[in-house]
């Protein structure tokens, strides 16, 4: 018993001693990395503003006062420092509007990721570890979903569900898994010819504990780098939803609704679209520069040189 206890101490500091290595090894790339500087502090900070929205919102996003209308920000000379960024068509405080919208599109972002990668992960393994016939079906299954335009698709379902937070997040989850079902196999198809998992099979280990055990994290990290990079391509998507007027509805708040709102009055009162639009455009550049820098860590033929 008391050996049994000193090699399970053992493991754990042995598995601790291993993460903070891992630890420093990540922060000692991020430091020779100037983009994933940037974009990990931005991306950080975005997530705090989500969370704290109703801690840092000057005002209520929803607040309507006719008699603030279409307010310009505090540097011009009708400005005023009670709204920074200026108010909108019906007095919102525009600023408040851009730190609640955050949480939408960080939610949507981040979660239909996830949806996406659930089923992309699962059919990817299933098609690549067993191959013959169960490979064939999932592939075409892969490909009649390809054929398929997108954005085709999303309209189709958001015009028979109401459109919402938790619609878009299934509607983008189900149309991206297809991604990373044909990279996770092609991967998988590598991995299953290992040493390592022939040893396995030929010491009679179950096929279900040989993918969760030896396949699933391998493919792990390549999943993170492809859902670091799709986290923005579904910011943007949202935002374009919601801009057409079939994603998120008011009185919820979202960037791209508030480019739709501000785009009628582009010429008398450029900031009512100008500053959401900036805020999708830093936060999509952010994931991408901390995207890349993911790619250059966890890909072992990658030299980081930035």
């Amino acid at each position: 018993m008391l050996s049994l206890s000193v090699n399970e101490e053992t493991n754990i500091e042995e598995e601790n001693s291993s993460l903070k290595n891992t630890i420093k090894n990540w922060l000692y790339y991020l430091s020779k990395s100037k983009t994933g500087i940037i974009g990990a502090i931005i991306v950080i900070l975005v997530i705090i503003v989500a969370v704290f929205a109703p801690v840092l919102s000057p005002h209520s996003p929803f607040e309507t006062d006719t008699s603030k209308m279409l307010i310009p920000p505090a540097w011009n000379e009708e400005g005023g420092m009670d709204h920074i960024l200026g108010t909108d068509n019906l007095g919102r405080d525009l600023l408040s509007r851009i730190i609640y919208g955050t949480r939408v599109s960080l939610l949507v972002g981040f979660f239909s990721v996830v949806v996406a990668g659930i089923i992309g992960i699962a059919i990817g393994m299933i098609a690549g570890f067993y191959r013959g016939i169960i490979d064939r079906i999932l592939m075409r299954l892969v490909d009649s979903f390809l054929s398929i335009p997108n954005i085709l698709f999303i309209l189709v379902i958001l015009t028979i569900f109401s459109p919402g937070v938790s619609t878009l997040v299934f509607v983008i989850g189900a149309t991206m898994w297809v991604q990373y079902a044909r990279i996770i196999r092609g991967e998988v198809l590598s991995i299953r010819e290992m040493e390592y998992v022939k040893a396995a099979k030929s010491i009679g280990v179950k096929n279900r504990l040989i993918l969760f055990k030896h396949i699933l994290p391998n493919i792990f990290s390549i999943f993170i780098v492809i859902a670091t990079l799709n986290i923005a391509t579904n910011i943007i998507l949202e935002a374009s939803l919601s801009f057409l007027g079939i994603g998120i509805q008011p009185p919820a708040i979202s960037w791209g609704l508030m480019l739709n709102s501000g785009r009628d009055y582009l010429a008398t009162a450029w900031w009512v679209a100008t500053f959401p639009g900036l805020s999708i455009m830093i936060t999509v550049l952010s994931i991408i520069f901390l995207g890349d820098w993911l790619r250059d860590v966890l890909d072992p033929k990658s030299n980081i040189e930035n």
